[in-house]
């Protein structure tokens, strides 16, 4: 017992040396944002942000994880910017919901998060300056694209300076303890098609309704008697629901990708660069081929191609895509000028850290 009480006291030694250290930290983070704010510069650096977090799993030599020390980084960080300056960021919530998980995973829990009903929202929240920031989910590894954060770029001026992929895991949540009792489920459709075979299995005559996002269904389940909501297990917490079932995603290997879009801000180089770009084709034979031959010429590497309707004539399309390269790369701007004259238009949305290596 007196070797556990010393143990615990040099614990409190190393907490209190902690504490210190960061009141300093803060103090030297107001005097940065006192230096920003005399030069119009933004208080939110994701490029400056993501190399702090590479620096500490760099010096990191355990017993920690790297990606826990990353997330205690992240509420340091999070916190010593409270202290310059109040960031709003939007994300497509009620909380709960894995946009908001995401939002936490990037701009940790001290900054002003306010949920939104709709990805439209959270795009009209940027624009017009309400929020900072914003946060959307942009493709699922199951289920897609998700077409509204897609359609909202074509009119929008919003950019991306930043991406998040967080796993995703499904839990049947309920009041209801007694399964068979169960006659409508809630949820997103998104997440419905995550988990379309084990519905099938286990509540194949079962009502399945769809809600406006996850959270949305655990609140519409915990007041609706005989019914369940498929959500996160943090939801199911939040709303005060029992989990029935919990892992209930058809595939293991299930992760979302959250962008993170500003009004017009742009990102420097990290060295692991993505650049996000939307353009339309001219109608024409080989159209397609002629666009995607100069990036080939160039040696940048598409890694994502996407086509949706325009909306705007049958049968016309829009593409977008990703590219490893940063819009600043000669490279790159070469080939965007040399593929304009067969686009009808082309948009850079914007170039960020990729999140490959983040996570």
């Amino acid at each position: 017992m007196d070797e556990l009480k010393k143990l615990r006291n040099d614990i409190d030694l190393i907490d209190r040396e902690i504490v210190q250290l960061l009141d300093e930290r803060g103090r030297i983070a107001l005097n940065i944002g006192q230096i920003k704010s005399s030069n119009n510069k933004t208080y939110y650096n994701p490029s400056r942000e993501g190399e702090v977090c590479k620096n500490i799993t760099d010096s990191n030599k355990g017993p920690l994880k790297d990606e826990h020390l990353q997330n205690i980084f992240r509420e340091i960080i999070s916190a010593c910017i409270a202290v310059q300056s109040d960031i709003r960021v939007s994300y497509f919530g009620p909380k709960g919901t894995f946009t908001h998980l995401a939002a936490i995973k990037r701009f940790g829990s001290s900054r002003m998060l306010m949920p939104a009903k709709t990805i439209s929202e959270v795009f009209n929240s940027v624009s017009k300056g309400l929020s900072n920031y914003g946060v959307v989910p942009v493709e699922n590894t199951i289920e897609g694209m998700v077409n509204a954060t897609f359609d909202m770029f074509v009119n929008s001026d919003a950019t991306i300076i930043g991406e998040e992929v967080i796993p995703i895991s499904h839990f049947l949540l309920s009041r209801e303890g007694d399964t068979e009792k169960i006659e409508r489920i809630y949820s997103h459709p998104q997440a419905f098609g995550q988990c379309r075979k084990f519905l099938e299995e286990n509540f194949k005559n079962v009502k399945l309704i769809d809600a406006f996002s996850t959270a949305d269904a655990c609140i519409t389940a915990h007041r609706d008697d005989s019914s369940a909501a498929i959500a996160s297990e943090v939801a199911g917490r939040i709303y005060g629901l029992n989990v029935l079932f919990p892992h209930i995603e058809d595939y293991g290997n299930n992760f979302t990708r959250f962008i993170i879009i500003s009004n017009g801000e742009k990102t420097s180089k990290t060295g692991n660069d993505k650049t996000s770009i939307l353009f339309s084709i001219k109608n024409s034979v080989g159209a397609l081929y002629k666009i995607l031959k100069p990036f080939f010429e160039n040696k940048i590497n598409i890694t994502k191609i996407e086509s949706r309707p325009s909306k705007k004539f049958n049968w016309d399309y829009l593409f977008f895509i990703d590219v490893s390269s940063h819009e600043s790369d000669e490279k790159l701007k070469e080939t965007l000028k040399a593929v304009e004259s067969y686009t009808i238009f082309i948009k850079v949305l914007g170039s960020y850290e990729s999140a490959a290596k983040i996570i």
